[in-house]
């Protein structure tokens, strides 16, 4: 059950002006993704003005839908569905049934883009691959996201996010070097690949705009998990060195870490000599060891980490967080406290940039909204509008962007293109009423 009281105590999200242009706007997006990396980055298209129209089996839907926490109220729209499926529709398609085939294909001939995630295969044996879909619509953009790629000897594969952080050399790169490496808690990987396949459709789109073709985009979560291993790669095959886990220190640079100050933990983030000159001789009033001929150089500082730990934490423990923060702040040296993720999300920070809102939604009144994190001056987000339910916008869709006549809209329902049920009840963002 979502607390609703704490929902309601969210700032209500500030829109900019209707006015103001949305830069996808006109652009239709045939969405067939269904749990992370695919939905969030349609999300993205939708944030600014893309219509985004979800594709997915009638009444049980995407199986993210369903994934903790889960309000009885509205079954099908758990928390994290829609953390990741803002400002789009929904139309509920038997993708097994003719009918049902029938209005995907369509759907794909009006469209701009098509974004899928199925399992390799899939697709194709639904008569929905690249070279089928390019027929019907030659300007089409054709985005595939998968865990190896759609060619290759590990196409089969499926994949998820803690896999391709496995694959990768990710996890082994992470942790303490006394156990095991640890994968990150949030579905990083999923998240990145979004992104990149985001960009990707955008490049795509501007091709388009130059040549007036269409063509195949492939993203895939193993390629993106090795890209954020970061430097590390290029370390490896530079001198053949392989990256230790450090725990929450630094191979590169010193100090940087956890200390504890009396009252909360904080992160120190040494990049360079300069910050750690800054450090010690502004914050800790150590200007001997700040001016230290020996300790002033990164290399010299790695070798004596251990000392220098042992002189932070001291000194950090003698004072609050509070104490700490204004001093670190007026002597330019990165930091924060370690918060959780219930504080971060309630923080000044975040607080400044809007970041965490409630939006209306026509079942619970308001629900929590994470803004896009991209700011535009001139072509901003749309309003977010919460996520549909299934099929909340089958009636819609067929008639307002399919032009469906109101008698074949009857045929198809009858036909089962929208699912068993469909000949009698309509999803609605209600729920279910009498069609």
């Amino acid at each position: 059950m979502f607390d609703q009281s704490r929902i309601n105590a969210l700032p209500v999200h500030e829109s900019a002006p209707a006015s103001a242009p949305a830069p996808l706007q006109g652009l239709r997006v045939a969405d067939f993704t269904h749990f992370i990396a695919g939905p969030l980055a349609t999300m993205n298209l939708a944030d600014f003005g893309a219509e985004v129209i979800k594709i997915e089996a009638p009444e049980r839907g995407d199986d993210f839908r369903h994934y903790p926490t889960v309000d009885p109220e509205m079954p099908a729209q758990g928390s994290a569905f829609l953390w990741g499926n803002r400002n789009k529709k929904s139309l509920a398609l038997d993708m097994k049934s003719e009918a049902g085939l029938a209005i995907a294909k369509e759907l794909i001939s009006k469209a701009d883009v098509l974004v899928e995630n199925f399992s390799t295969g899939v697709m194709k044996r639904f008569g929905l691959d690249y070279e089928t879909c390019a027929k019907l619509n030659p300007k089409l953009i054709y985005c595939s996201v998968s865990a190896y790629g759609r060619d290759g000897p590990y196409a089969d594969r499926l994949g998820f996010d803690p896999i391709a952080q496995a694959e990768s050399g990710f996890i082994s790169m992470n942790g303490y070097s006394d156990r095991q490496g640890v994968r990150s808690g949030a579905a990083i990987m999923d998240v990145a690949t979004a992104m990149t396949a985001t960009n990707a459709i955008l490049l795509a789109l501007i091709a388009r705009q130059r040549d007036g073709k269409g063509q195949r985009i492939e993203v895939a979560l193993f390629d993106t998990a090795i890209v954020m291993t970061g430097f590390g790669a290029m370390q490896h095959l530079t001198t053949g060195y392989e990256p230790q886990r450090n725990g929450n220190t630094s191979p590169d640079t010193c100090p940087s870490g956890v200390f504890m100050s009396q009252d909360k933990p904080l992160y120190i983030n040494c990049g360079n000599d300069k910050i750690y000159q800054r450090l010690f001789e502004q914050v800790l009033d150590r200007p001997d060891l700040a001016n230290d001929p020996v300790l002033s150089q990164r290399e010299n500082r790695l070798k004596n980490r251990d000392f220098l730990f042992e002189v932070m934490n001291e000194a950090f423990s003698k004072q609050p967080w509070s104490h700490w923060a204004p001093l670190l702040r007026a002597a330019n040296v990165p930091s924060g406290h370690v918060k959780t993720l219930g504080e971060a999300l309630a923080s000044d920070e975040a607080r400044s940039r809007g970041l965490v809102t409630r939006i209306p939604h026509p079942v619970k009144g308001w629900i929590p909204n994470i803004s896009n994190p991209i700011r535009l001056s001139r072509t901003p987000a749309v309003p977010p509008v919460a996520p549909p339910a299934v099929g909340a916008d089958n009636e819609s869709i067929l008639l307002n962007d399919l032009h469906v006549s109101k008698h074949r809209l009857k045929e198809l329902r009858e036909a089962g293109a929208f699912g068993v049920d469909s000949s009698t009840t309509l999803e609605t963002p209600a729920g279910k009423v009498t069609a």
